[in-house]
């Protein structure tokens, strides 16, 4: 059923908006700055990753080619990686840890981890046919100290101009916060984990 609508409500409507668009279009206008962002997913919400894989998914339909290193994760297989695969050679993907310090509980072993999957990051960071590079899960790696927090944040900053890097995991740390261009903070309100449900195929992995 359709609500009626007074003409003057109508005409109201149509003078707010006019108004609106004029201030935004001029917002628009002031915008002429293009370049690579560095990117933060942080918070206790979930979606930090899949937000970053939706990008990826954006510059793919842009013709992009998009790297994937993954930190810490590694042992627990993920659907994403699947669908992201299937675009072939635009999608370079690597899961590096070797889970959390709790399952592997053996600190040598999560920093040489680390290591590699940092290097694998910078190799992927210097390669200009990549539009994109996300690092899954830096910020655990970083929190750890498992690498040189100073020297990640530098390489970070002294990218080449044109490439976006998103980094995700929980407790960004103010440093890297302040070097990037885009923070969002994803804050847990509720979760069904609290209610006993499991992790679900599909919406976990």
């Amino acid at each position: 059923m359709t609500k009626s609508v007074d003409e003057k409500d109508l005409e109201r409507h149509r003078a707010k908006m006019a108004n609106r668009k004029k201030a935004q279009d001029a917002e628009v206008a002031e915008k002429t700055v293009e370049k690579g962002l560095l990117i933060v997913h942080t918070g206790t919400g979930k979606g930090k990753s899949t937000a970053a894989f939706g990008l990826a998914l954006r510059m793919i339909g842009r013709g992009k080619r998009v790297g994937i290193v993954q930190f810490v994760k590694g042992a627990w297989h993920t659907a994403e990686r699947d669908a992201l695969e299937r675009f072939g050679d635009q999608v370079a993907w690597y899961s590096m840890g070797e889970g959390f310090t709790w399952e592997t509980q053996d600190l040598e072993r999560d920093i040489a981890a680390a290591e590699r999957a940092w290097a694998k990051a910078v190799e992927l960071m210097d390669d200009p046919s990549f539009g994109l590079v996300i690092l899954d899960e830096l910020n655990i790696a970083l929190r750890y100290d498992y690498l040189p927090f100073d020297e990640v944040v530098a390489t970070l900053k002294a990218r080449r101009p044109d490439l976006h890097v998103i980094v995700t995991g929980r407790n960004a740390k103010p440093a890297l916060i302040e070097a990037a261009d885009l923070v969002t903070d994803m804050t847990l309100v509720k979760h069904h984990f609290a209610a006993g449900v499991k992790a679900q195929a599909g919406i976990e992995f």
